[in-house]
């Protein structure tokens, strides 16, 4: 009888699902058994039960009574992420080693759809420039970086030497750059002021080129920027870093940060950039470069109170000066801030909330009379509010809104003036993901401005297909740009020569996108093809206006572009990486029309490096080229007929750079750099052409202290 109970007793336990520990702990380690300090471990089934390594690559996870199965994911930036069955956890204890992420398949991009997802898995097509990639760059700002690693991408001058950009067909107007997700103000020539983008706290930067109106609205027609900062990760960090290179160039820099068990952390950065003035070697549209110094510092605050919500602080601000003249200096200056709350609801639903503020403004500023005198100022309050909800687990609804008050006060205005404007938009967006397979995404976005009260909905439709390491994707995507207050108020006297007025009576810039993509992803091997085609209707700008005896802001006819992207990249566990980038682009202006086209039709970016790593060095060696086409296009002859032109052609050029960075020491790295590695010079220096005066040297070095007291 004895015998037979303990039978039934044995029985009834093995029908019972294995009892697991309510605590589960390890350690969590890459593939040479090094910690990996703030790894995390989450269960897929809750996202709210997870746990963060220490310093020493050990967690704790604590599990609800009610888990008894699930499985944990094991992530890391820069690891391929892991699963377990939590049954695995033997006696509550789990250590798992990482694979090294070399291609960035588990990167979380945020651009293309605002919300979470992985760069494999974006419906989107996306570029990512990681920070290790940027550090090797050492690029000074925004537009040395994308003009390093993105082909089609061009930045040149305009009159009085500021930046203008030209991305596959597009201007800055048309190419919306964001911060965090955030819009900057303030612009010249059209374009932004690209100096304040510079790279010190920065994670990563994602692109999308193509339309992408429904989830950002007015001045996405040609595409995305989106500068993802960074955070502080380590209990303590310190960080000094400088570099000098040619005709005075030189940038010094820091950090400092904190993090509290993760709850709390802190980053805080100071940057300081100068560079001297100097002529070019030949002749051009411009005979010497505006040398000048630019200052920025910038502070974010992060804040867990409770697990699930986090609470984003931000605060900024920059300084630059430029000398454009003997007598006189232009004055730039930004004050920006905000805050964002993120809560995560549950393991479905999360809320986002945020306010933004930002006011850039210009001055002259004349040394002999110590005056400064403002002229410009932008000013931009944002609010903003999404809402995501995932439904059984593969459908995803996201719903957002944002209102904006733009006020603008120019020396381009009538007396100085002002005007102000106010937007307000809703949007939705559905992502139905069907099966591991196939992917469904569709959006629209409605947008309303208070001048002229001008609305405009901007629908968006994408289908993925997964098959192994196959991803095939196609679009598509309407854009629209408001006339800014600018080209609708401008009053502004051209030296004397004659005036440029603005116009109320614009239409938006509308367009329609459509694009094509077959992507492979393997651990160390990525490639992919795109094809697409803008049709961009009314777009804004000048013509000469016999009545007024100016020139006036207008809309023109319909315009077309098209092209195609190629991108191969290797990169592989014994060092050797390599990556290839060929852009074609084929703009279609109407003859007779006033918008005269400078867009290269074909450019490439190339990069070859090999790197190794020891106990105590480490090395990495690059050689990159930028290699872009002749291209032949109308220019201006008359400064009162925009019907008189000229054929022109800015010559094909191409620029190399050799980069050797060493990790020297604990927390030391020495960047050194030959940049225009075979000394090419213009023959005439076109706008469009580099304002190289033949091949230069820098060096940078960046000191970790708070790594030289780590074991």
């Amino acid at each position: 009888m004895g015998k037979r109970i303990l039978t039934v007793i044995f029985l009834m336990q093995l029908a019972l699902p294995a009892a697991h520990p309510k605590d589960i702990k390890g350690k969590i380690t890459d593939g040479t058994g090094t910690p990996l300090p703030s790894a995390a471990v989450v269960l897929s089934e809750d996202r709210t039960v997870y746990a963060i390594a220490d310093n020493e690559g050990d967690y704790l996870l604590e599990l609800p009574e009610n888990i008894s199965s699930g499985t944990l994911v094991f992530k890391m930036a820069g690891f391929l992420s892991k699963e377990v069955d939590l049954s695995e956890a033997f006696s509550g204890r789990l250590d798992v080693s990482m694979e090294e992420d070399l291609m960035n398949l588990e990167t979380v991009v945020v651009t293309g759809t605002r919300t979470p997802r992985l760069l494999k898995n974006t419906p989107i097509l996306t570029r990512v420039i990681m920070k290790e990639d940027i550090e090797r760059v050492d690029a000074l700002n925004i537009g040395d970086l994308l003009e390093a690693e993105i082909p089609g991408i061009e930045f040149s001058y305009a009159m009085d030497q500021q930046v203008t950009l030209n991305m596959q067909g597009f201007g800055g107007n048309s190419v919306l750059f964001l911060i965090d997700g955030e819009r900057l103000a303030g612009e010249t020539l059209d374009n932004i002021d690209y100096n304040r983008l510079n790279l010190d706290n920065v994670e990563r930067v994602e692109i999308i080129k193509g339309a992408a109106s429904s989830l950002y609205g007015s001045n996405a027609v040609g595409g995305v920027v989106n500068i993802i900062s960074k955070g502080a990760t380590e209990p303590w960090s310190v960080n000094l870093n400088a570099r000098y290179g040619a005709h005075n160039e030189q940038r010094y820099g820091g950090s400092a940060g904190f993090n509290i068990n993760n709850r709390l952390n802190s980053l805080t950065s100071v940057q300081y950039t100068s560079i001297d003035s100097y002529d070019m070697r030949n002749d051009g549209d411009y005979t010497t470069f505006y040398g000048g110094y630019n200052y920025s510092i910038k502070e974010r605050l992060e804040y867990e109170p409770v697990k699930g919500l986090r609470l984003i602080g931000r605060a900024g601000y920059f300084f630059r000066e430029r000398n454009m003249q003997e007598d006189a200096r232009d004055r730039y200056r930004d004050f920006s801030g905000g805050l964002k709350g993120m809560w995560d609801i549950s393991s479905k639903s999360r809320l986002e909330l945020s306010y933004g503020f930002d006011q850039y403004d210009k001055s002259d500023y004349l040394p002999a009379y110590g005056s400064d005198v403002r002229n410009y100022s932008n000013v931009q309050h944002v609010v903003r509010g999404i809402f995501s909800h995932t439904f059984a687990g593969r459908y995803t609804l996201t719903v957002g809104g944002d209102y904006m008050r733009d006020y603008l006060m120019s020396y381009q205005f009538e007396g100085n003036g002002y005007h102000l404007q106010h937007s307000a938009d809703a949007f939705a967006q559905a992502e139905l993901n069907f099966n591991d397979h196939w992917n469904l995404t569709g959006g629209i976005r409605y947008d309303f401005f208070s001048q002229k009260r001008l609305s405009h909905l901007s629908p968006k439709l994408s289908l993925m297909y997964k098959f192994g390491g196959w991803a095939f994707r196609g679009s598509y995507s309407g854009g629209f740009r408001a006339p800014t207050l600018k080209e609708m108020y401008m009053s502004f006297d051209m030296a004397g020569i004659f005036y440029i007025y603005g116009n109320p009576d614009l239409s938006p810039e509308s367009s329609h996108n459509v694009s094509v993509s077959a992507e492979y992803t393997w651990k160390y091997v990525s490639a992919s093809v795109s094809g697409f085609y803008n049709w961009v209707d009314n777009r804004i700008t000048t013509v000469w206006n016999e009545d007024l005896n100016g020139m006036m802001y207008t809309n023109m006819s319909p315009m077309q572009v098209r092209g195609v992207d190629v991108s191969v990249s290797a990169r592989f566990p014994f060092g050797l990486g390599a990556r290839l980038a060929y852009t074609f682009t084929d703009e279609a202006v109407r003859p007779g029309e006033p918008l005269l086209s400078q867009t290269r039709p074909h450019s490439a970016t190339v990069k070859v490096e090999y790197g190794k790593s020891w106990k105590n060095y480490g090395f990495n060696i690059a050689l990159s080229g930028r290699v872009l086409s002749a291209v032949t296009s109308e220019v201006y002859t008359s400064a009162s007929d925009y019907r008189d032109t000229e054929k022109q052609t800015c010559p094909a050029y191409t620029i190399w750079k050799l980069t050797l960075s060493q990790d020297i020491w604990r927390g030391i790295s020495l960047n050194l750099i030959v940049d225009n590695l075979f000394n090419y010079v213009p023959d005439y220096y076109y706008s469009s052409t580099p304002s190289t005066t033949g091949t230069a040297f820098a060096a940078g070095i960046s000191v970790d202290i708070d790594k030289f007291f780590k074991k």
